[in-house]
């Protein structure tokens, strides 16, 4: 199981005073160097990194490509690219990275126009959403009005599943992300309350009892956040529920509770025994920020500490010997910057920041000796340096900082 990540040798806490600067000057290693820098000098660095590396990305996935589109999703393709370079405009208010952004989610448009393919993540409402959103910052009304006239003709297919990546919760997450970036109701709620029907019912039917609500994809009962009860439960938590639905997504959020492993970690699915994964899409990840927001939409000190005792978790197993938001160290840092937005306690921003400044000392190097995995596809945003760099372009305000496509 060790090695799946890097042992976790960092300091539990560093408080920032003013001596840290100096403890930087004298630290031996690179890496505790940064550990000691005051968090507003650790991002500028980040930030100059996370610009580099973005222009690297586009570079590689954008123009190397002839400007043309093979994969157009968020996940792996052109549109995460496009979704970095939106992430750098709102960092740096510079008009060109809309410009490109808006170039590239033109090429994708036309790729995934009849793909069948619904989500935000890895289908056409991505494409629809963040467009529209972008042409708005562009000033460009009518093109905004294209890709809101284009997202409400988007049909679900009836045997569609119900988790992030594919089904109907990434659909519904896309109908959020318009909602907060055009503005409330631009998709109504009782456009979204088929969608919401229909999950609730596939999910009480499947639960049978045991879990008020559960769902299958492939033949499996998945539990994380990209295609099982995390990733559902936490788009629920937004949608305008009826109280026996609230009480299902509670029941069903201590179901996991009470099932996940003696080491705090969760089940990749129902009935797993294999205590391995500690990512967004498998394990303690992406349930502890759905446990975070379930805090917070509940008041729920029990959700609260669960959400804890998750991170403790990533702290403890969480450098993975990979670099992307779905299943490397940059997603597992959201859950730190999570807790720190919700409890407001420091110790959580220092541990977003010692992940950070692991990836911005060693993983580069890394990854070229082959100790750590780069990605399949290593410049897209969930696997590969296009995560990375969204992560530290996010550190920049780190209030404000959300895993993308998954919080909002």
């Amino acid at each position: 199981m060790a090695d799946r990540f890097f042992p976790n040798e960092m300091p539990n806490f560093i408080p920032e005073t003013p001596a840290s600067e100096s403890a930087s000057e004298l630290a031996k290693d690179s890496l505790t160097k940064l550990l000691h820098l005051p968090y507003k000098t650790l991002s500028e660095r980040l930030k100059n990194a996370a610009l580099d590396l973005k222009e690297l990305v586009v570079k590689e996935s954008w123009v190397a490509k002839g400007k043309r589109v093979a994969d157009y999703t968020l996940y792996t393709g052109a549109l995460g690219t496009a979704f970095l370079l939106f992430k750098a405009y709102q960092v740096t208010k510079d008009h060109k990275e809309l410009l490109v952004c808006s170039e590239i989610i033109k090429a994708c448009d036309s790729t995934a126009t009849g793909s069948g393919r619904v989500t935000f993540i890895c289908g056409q409402a991505g494409v629809c959403a963040l467009g529209a959103v972008v042409a708005k910052h562009c000033g460009d009304e009518g093109l905004c009005k294209y890709y809101l006239t284009k997202f409400k003709q988007i049909e679900l297919p009836k045997h569609l599943p119900d988790e992030m990546l594919y089904g109907r919760a990434g659909f519904l997450w896309a109908c959020l992300f318009l909602n907060k970036n055009i503005g409330e109701g631009t998709v109504s709620s009782t456009e979204m309350r088929p969608v919401v029907d229909v999950i609730i019912k596939s999910g009480r039917q499947l639960g049978k009892g045991r879990c008020p609500l559960m769902y299958e994809w492939h033949g499996k009962k998945y539990w994380g956040a990209a295609h099982g009860l995390a990733g559902i439960m936490h788009v629920l938590l937004d949608m305008e529920l009826k109280p026996d639905e609230m009480e299902d997504v509670k029941g069903t959020l201590n179901y996991m509770i009470r099932n996940r492993f003696p080491s705090g970690n969760y089940p990749s699915s129902e009935g797993s025994e294999s205590d391995r994964l500690v990512h967004w899409c498998h394990g303690a990840p992406g349930v502890a920020l759905t446990l975070a927001k379930a805090s917070s939409v509940f008041q729920s000190k029990d959700f609260l500490q669960a959400a804890i005792e998750a991170a403790d978790v990533v702290w403890d197993r969480g450098l993975l010997k990979r670099v992307g938001v779905c299943h490397g160290i940059s997603g597992n840092t959201y859950v730190f910057l999570s807790l720190y937005r919700l409890t407001g306690k420091v110790e959580y921003l220092y541990k977003a920041k010692a992940f950070a400044s692991f990836l911005h000392d060693r993983a580069q190097t890394l990854i070229s000796e082959g100790i750590m995995h780069g990605g399949d596809r290593p410049y897209s945003l969930f696997e590969g340096i296009g995560g990375m760099a969204y992560l530290f372009l996010d550190m920049t305000e780190s209030f404000d900082a959300r895993f993308p496509a998954y919080e909002l």
